[in-house]
């Protein structure tokens, strides 16, 4: 049977319906939309390491890149580094000053890998810093080798370039900045395991271990891990609220405070990570590189963050979304750290001008005497297989204290030696 409703009926009923329908919509929360990436700025992971290729290809004088691949129960991981030395046939120079510097090591801060591009074109001579005076940073880079991953996190890359614009773990899903051996696993109370899994074990990944011997082989003089959220630039600690303490941790701090105020406009937060951030964070790079593979010294840049940003908008929260700020972002960070390899080198031929010995191949220090035998590296550039991290300061220590006791008494014993021979020559008169 049919069932007729009369036009004005449902003209009527209708007209209630859409209003509503206007009416629930409107009182519903409105979220917030997601910036999705800005192609016409960032390059995919595949079109960035070809550009860096390309770049090095152009310039084999002065730029070298190597591949490195390692896995761990079927997942596989590769980290690509690009070296540069003025000479290249320089570049196993132990004498010169030596830098380290970690890009993209989480995967949504995609501003880091253009950053490393950046750094490369101008270390190649293709871009320019405006401001540098070209004299002066020819005369710094004579004196440096500076080993550069421009893509740490590859495999965490692809899958934000597949839509997950908020992951930062690895391709297996854990956060290669939790997967060091420094404090390694501590949970705090806000701990979010989608955010920060510290992964099976320490150096479970295979981006981690490749790291690890990449800073073995290589021992810098200054690491930097470039990270993007907010404007800052952390020294250790991140596991605890407080910075090492000594001398080079005050040159450390000095180092930061002066780049902050050249550079930086004084906006960046200075300090340790673990003060500074607003939380702690365990098992870190920096740490590991300040603590057990004794960089001295050990940094960690964030160079951009959109606070404003909802919290499900990763994209523009981590990277600049407009030409303007990405341009400033990588013209100011690009400053910076030219800045700090001034600062380096500087510092590096003040110690070798106020040390009497510049043959430092046959000079061994107590570190280095101690790694041998508590840590089992096969030589002092070469590899080095770890069992003990823990009570190795303090063993240093004492061992410093021993030596200090003994030069003590055998001074003690030469005097009284001295002194009693002089006891035996016969007088002499004027």
């Amino acid at each position: 049977m049919a069932f007729n409703i009369h036009p004005i009926l449902h003209f009527f009923v209708l007209f209630l319906l859409s209003c509503f329908s206007s009416i629930h919509c409107n009182d519903l929360p409105q979220q917030p939309p997601i910036t999705p990436i800005n192609r016409d700025l960032y390059r995919t992971s595949a079109a960035l390491m070809e550009e860096i290729e390309a770049l090095v290809n152009r310039h084999q004088d002065k730029l070298h890149m190597e591949t490195f691949r390692g896995t761990n129960k079927g997942y596989n991981a590769e980290l690509n580094v690009v070296t540069y030395c003025r000479n290249k046939t320089a570049i196993e120079d132990k004498s010169k000053f030596r830098i380290l510097l970690s890009f993209g090591q989480h995967a949504r801060e995609l501003i880091t890998s253009e950053l490393a591009l950046r750094v490369l074109s101008i270390l190649s001579e293709e871009q320019f810093l405006p401001k540098m005076d070209p004299l002066l940073l020819k005369k710094t880079l004579e004196k440096i080798v500076i080993k550069v991953v421009p893509l740490e996190n590859l495999n965490g890359r692809k899958k934000v370039e597949a839509g997950d614009l908020c992951e930062r773990r690895n391709g297996r899903g854990v956060d290669l900045n939790r997967n060091w051996s420094v404090d390694w696993g501590k949970k705090e109370k806000d701990f979010d395991p989608y955010e920060e899994n510290p992964g099976a074990a320490p150096f479970s990944e295979p981006e981690a271990q490749l790291m690890r011997k990449l800073s073995t082989s290589f021992d810098p003089h200054i690491w930097v891990n470039v990270h993007s959220g907010m404007e800052a630039m952390f020294m250790p600690y991140d596991h605890k609220n407080t910075t090492p303490s000594g001398l080079q941790s005050q040159k450390m701090r000095l180092m930061l405070e002066t780049l902050n105020h050249l550079h930086c406009g004084d906006r960046c937060v200075v300090g340790s990570g673990g003060g500074s951030v607003g939380y702690l964070a365990h098992g870190t790079t920096t740490d590991y590189m300040y603590d057990v593979a004794r960089v001295p010294m050990a940094y960690t840049f964030e160079i951009y963050g959109d606070e404003k940003a909802s919290s499900r908008d990763c994209f523009k929260m981590f990277n600049p979304v407009d030409h303007l700020t990405f341009n400033r972002v990588l013209n100011e960070w690009s400053a910076t750290f030219f800045a700090l390899f001034n600062m380096g080198a500087h510092q590096m031929t003040d110690v070798q001008e106020s040390t009497p010995f510049n043959n430092n191949e046959h000079l061994i220090s107590i570190d280095d005497y101690l790694n041998g035998y508590l840590i089992e590296r096969k030589s002092r550039y070469g590899e080095k297989k770890e069992f003990l991290d823990l009570g190795l300061q303090e063993i240093r220590t004492y061992f410093r204290l021993f030596l200090l006791s003994s030069v003590m008494l055998m001074f003690m014993f030469c005097s009284r030696i001295a002194k009693s021979n002089r006891s035996h020559l016969p007088s002499i008169s004027l």
